[in-house]
């Protein structure tokens, strides 16, 4: 787990005015913000095809359809990424409660946050809560 002071570098960088010309202002204020799409609003919550999501900003390779399931929570739930080199996980008290933030490794851009202890049946007992507009889905 990270702390905002320990991250390792983003091997994607690029100035606010690079990321606001080829992010649309929604896309910018949930990936370079940590914002919040509505829950239920979300272009992939019910998506059942098979494929990869990538991160939007950066193309990214980060979870596959196979570890994506139904939550009901109104986001996209994977129970694992790709890859553990794929996320970095931070420590996000911004609510008044602890909370652990899913960033994409490659630009840093926020992802969701994960969950542990919830009950799903899944093999990890972890819900990655990832907004649909920091993802883009490509069909297998």
């Amino acid at each position: 787990m990270h702390t905002t002071d320990d991250l390792p570098a983003p091997a994607v960088q690029k100035t606010d005015a690079a990321w606001k010309a080829e992010l649309t202002p929604e896309e910018y204020r949930v990936l370079r913000q940590a914002g919040t799409e509505r829950a239920f609003t979300g272009e992939y919550t019910d998506l059942k095809q098979v494929g990869v999501y990538r991160c939007r900003a950066c193309n990214s390779e980060l979870f596959r359809s196979e570890t994506k399931f139904e939550s009901h929570c109104g986001w996209p739930s994977f129970f694992s990424p790709l890859a553990g080199d794929r996320i970095i996980e931070r420590s996000d008290t911004s609510l008044g409660m602890r909370r652990v933030e899913v960033l994409c490794a490659n630009c840093h851009s926020h992802l969701g946050h994960v969950f542990e202890g919830e009950g799903y049946g899944t093999p990890t007992d972890l819900r990655y809560c990832i907004n649909s507009i920091s993802l883009r889905f490509e069909p297998a």
